[in-house]
C-alpha cells in the first residue's frame, strides 16, 4: 500500500517528450508541490502504480491522495489542473480538457513516444526494472 498523500506525475525519464512535458507543465503554480517521478527509479510510486496495472512503457500516471490516473485520464487530469499560464499550458490545457479528445489523441502520442524510444535505441522500461 502506498500511503504518501502527496502529488506524484510518474513519467518516462528517457523519453525526450514525456521529460520536457513534465518539466513544462506548471501544476506547482496550480495546486502545490509535485513530486516528479522518472518510470524507470526504484519509488515507491513506481511500484504502487505498476501493482495496480499502469504499464510505464504505454502511459505516463498521475498519483493524488493515493489515487491513480493513467494513459488519457492522467492526461486529461492535468490539463484541467494546469494554469494555461504560457502558450505550452494554454495549448495542452485547451486540447487535453475534453476526455474525448485526449482518449482520441493519447494513442498517437504514445505511438509516436514508442517510435522515438525505438530509433533512439532506448530499452522499455519492463527490460530495465529491477526485480522488488
Amino acid at each position: 500500500m502506498f500511503s504518501d498523500p502527496g502529488t506524484f506525475i510518474i513519467y518516462d525519464g528517457d523519453c525526450p517528450f514525456c521529460s520536457e512535458y513534465v518539466k513544462l507543465l506548471r501544476l506547482r503554480d496550480a495546486i502545490g508541490p509535485v513530486s516528479l517521478i522518472n518510470a524507470r527509479e526504484d519509488h515507491p510510486a513506481v511500484h504502487y502504480a505498476v501493482s495496480k496495472g499502469v504499464d510505464f512503457d504505454q502511459e505516463m500516471a498521475l498519483i493524488m491522495k493515493g489515487e491513480i490516473h493513467s494513459d488519457a485520464d492522467c492526461m486529461n487530469r492535468l490539463a484541467l489542473m494546469s494554469t494555461g499560464a504560457g502558450p505550452f499550458n494554454a495549448v495542452m490545457a485547451r486540447v487535453f480538457a475534453s476526455p474525448r479528445v485526449s482518449r482520441a489523441l493519447y494513442p498517437v502520442l504514445r505511438t509516436g513516444r514508442n517510435l522515438t524510444l525505438r530509433l533512439m535505441g532506448r530499452r522499455r522500461i519492463a527490460e530495465t526494472a529491477k526485480p522488488q
